[in-house]
């Protein structure tokens, strides 16, 4: 269902939560825990990725950019 859109390659850490942002490179942040705060968000790795309209686009358990086509109007 989803296809690979660019090969990364990111060795994820635990704790992090990993995202697109809106540059189309992997972004990170601290995830919250608890009382403590998250942190500010910081480049993970370059990816370039131009975004499609109607796409969810996501970091893969491989560490590549992935798309799968949205679910709406059922």
């Amino acid at each position: 269902m989803a296809e690979k859109v660019a090969k990364v390659g990111l060795k994820k850490e635990a704790g992090y939560l990993y995202f697109i942002d809106k540059d189309g490179d992997i972004g990170r942040v601290l995830m919250a825990r608890g009382r403590k705060g998250r942190g500010k968000a910081e480049k993970a790795a370059k990816a370039g990725v131009q975004k499609e309209k109607g796409y969810l686009y996501f970091v893969d358990k491989d560490g590549d950019v992935s798309k799968a086509k949205m679910a709406r109007g059922r």
